[in-house]
């Protein structure tokens, strides 16, 4: 019997693999983000006209928005080396200084998860982001001494789902910060017709805004989705995706029409049942379902702010409307009791 460490191993590999097959490679594929596309090409061809490596930039929004699609976007369009690593990798600062003292001539450096780096490797990384240098510690002790190694100029790309995590002077050294937002409906159906061109799969329109509709307004999720209505499509269905098709496939699957995961409905049924929609503070949410405010804030409030389940006020969070709607609960306060939301 194989260990389901190696099988789990495989299989993420195989998921990564998959994703990077179908990522954009020029920025005029990359479908959505428009505001942010239209600065960082302005960003990218005036480096370019130049011949100058360009601005550091800063990538911050939810897991599976594209962060690390766009880093290796800018190597492309900028035609430069692209080298890729991550905050946890790092663990001492002979890893960043081997990095950092092989970097080329305006390459992209990528950093995903750059809130996870140790203070130390920070510090070092500001010289490196400001100055272009690398400082190298000789020797120990008393006759230890600190040796400046200039490095070219280059372009580092970090990317992080809690910009809160990054201390001041590193978000500083950043040129350009950029947030990536929940794409629509429209733009992660485009996604997945796109997506299904590569793979050859057969699929309507209908079929694309389906498995869209249940994406979370992530487009990670949509190509795990496709992938998975895919299967049922050539079993079951002769390998063609209509709407019908799509619906059957992620009901079997249960995938909530609106893409609410376990987490999702856990915060909304809090809100909903034992607080009778709010307001409640995000503490006491994070309290009642073992989770941490943080994550709660910046993974998965924005989705239920999009689909217009949840507001943000001054005491607290509220459930709206559409939310008690959907979830089936009938509000307290249509009883008689008085709600007041500020």
């Amino acid at each position: 019997m194989r260990d389901r460490g190696v099988i789990s191993a495989a299989a993420r590999e195989d998921e990564r693999q998959f994703e990077a097959s179908l990522r954009p490679r020029r920025l005029e594929e990359f479908v959505g983000q428009s505001r942010l596309k239209e600065v960082l090409g302005i960003a990218i061809e005036a480096a370019r006209q130049r011949g100058e490596a360009m601005d550091h930039v800063l990538l911050c929004g939810p897991p599976g928005l594209g962060k690390t699609t766009l880093a290796g976007i800018i190597a492309a369009e900028l035609g430069v080396p692209f080298e890729q690593t991550a905050g946890p990798i790092l663990q001492k600062k002979l890893d960043l200084t081997g990095i950092l003292s092989h970097i080329r001539p305006r390459q992209v450096f990528f950093i995903d998860e750059i809130h996870r780096l140790l203070p130390d490797l920070e510090e070092m990384l500001y010289a490196a982001l400001e100055d272009f240098r690398v400082d190298i510690v000789i020797g120990s002790g008393p006759g230890a001494r600190t040796h400046s190694l200039p490095i070219p100029r280059f372009t580092a790309v970090g990317a992080t789902t809690r910009q809160g995590l990054i201390s001041g002077p590193l978000r500083g050294r950043f040129g350009l910060l950029l947030r990536l937002n929940h794409y629509t409906v429209g733009e992660l159906t485009q996604i997945v017709l796109r997506s299904a061109r590569l793979l050859g799969v057969a699929i309507d329109e209908a079929g694309a805004a389906e498995i869209a509709r249940r994406s979370r307004g992530t487009p990670r999720i949509a190509n795990r989705l496709l992938r998975r209505v895919r299967d049922y499509a050539q079993v079951r269905a002769a390998g063609v995706i209509d709407e019908e098709v799509a619906r059957t496939a992620l009901d079997l699957l249960e995938v909530d029409r609106f893409g609410l995961d376990e987490i999702d409905q856990k915060i909304m049924l809090t809100i909903l049942e034992k607080y009778s929609g709010g307001p409640v503070g995000l503490n006491t949410i994070a309290a009642s379902i073992d989770e941490e405010p943080d994550t709660i804030e910046e993974v998965y409030e924005p989705y239920l702010i999009q689909l217009g389940f949840l507001d943000r006020t001054p005491r607290g969070r509220v459930a709206t409307e559409n939310a008690f709607r959907y979830f089936g609960i009938t509000p307290r306060w249509r009883n008689g009791a008085q709600r007041t939301l500020f």
